[in-house]
């Protein structure tokens, strides 16, 4: 039987890359956090902070429209989250428990819709969202979050559904629940780490998305958190210490959403994606 165990150099090299990766991974927040807390004279000094200042987080919360933006992506975000779910849940289940005509044609549908890249799709829309009288209102960017979302969370919950076994549907049709009754009061409950990731992943698509969020939102008022993050560097002036000010604000939402899932994730992952 061959020694599997690593040599004294194989495990150096092991932890050298473990540490050099870590690294590359680290430096970029860790040095955004370090660069919002300089004075905006040393925006781009190499030095560790010398002179800690809150000076642009004050001038982010007080001299900006960041508290409007920050409502604005919050309401789109709770709004699309909600409907996210329900539709992704409610469509991989019926998928996952039901045959009918033209079922394999939605699978492979909700599959295509992700191979669309976000720049082909803006016009169409945006043309769309004129039609509809949509431009500047929350709606089209909750519906179009949800176009960009839904199909491939509702492929995850589809394999999700999968590896709950059928005789629970069955237990509830003999308890007299109607098949809405089911899935809500049975099957739910056991699909909480799918729901999680399906919550985590149209979270993040509303949250951190700024295509569609700067060519359909229009005037300071509108805008949301992403979106707003381009009036800090434009043309003509770069406010780097605002703008990492408000990007580390902006993650601190995120990270906490992510501190929620992030025990539901790998379990609802690894079943969306080796399921059929």
């Amino acid at each position: 039987m061959r020694d599997r165990r690593r040599g004294p150099l194989a495990s150096v090299g092991l932890h050298t890359t473990l540490v050099i990766a870590s690294a590359v991974a680290v430096f970029p927040p860790l040095w955004l956090v370090v660069t919002s807390f300089k004075p905006k004279s040393e925006a781009f000094s190499t030095d560790v902070v010398k002179d800690p200042t809150l000076g642009n987080y004050r001038h982010v919360l007080g001299d900006t429209e960041f508290l409007t933006w920050f409502g604005n992506s919050l309401f789109i975000v709770v709004i699309t989250t909600i409907l996210g779910v329900f539709v992704a849940a409610t469509t991989g289940y019926a998928v996952s428990r039901f045959r009918f005509p033209g079922m394999r044609p939605l699978m492979w549908l909700l599959l295509i819709t992700q191979m669309f890249p976000v720049a082909i799709l803006i016009v169409p829309l945006y043309n769309i969202m004129s039609t509809l009288g949509w431009l500047n209102q929350p709606i089209s960017l909750i519906v179009t979050y949800l176009t960009v979302a839904v199909p491939f969370c509702a492929w995850m919950m589809k394999g999700f559904f999968d590896t709950i076994p059928v005789e629970i549907d069955e237990s509830g049709r003999v308890d007299g629940l109607n098949p809405f009754g089911t899935f809500w009061r049975l099957v739910v409950p056991l699909a909480k780490p799918g729901l999680a990731v399906t919550a985590f992943y149209t979270f993040i698509t509303a949250w951190a998305e700024v295509a569609y969020a700067s060519a359909f939102m229009t005037g300071e008022d509108n805008l949301t958190l992403a979106a707003g993050l381009q009036t800090f560097v434009n043309q003509y002036t770069s406010d780097w210490g605002s703008m990492t000010a408000a990007a580390v604000m902006i993650a601190i939402p995120a990270a906490l959403v992510f501190s929620w899932a992030q025990r539901h994730l790998v379990a609802g992952l690894t079943a969306g994606a080796t399921k059929s």
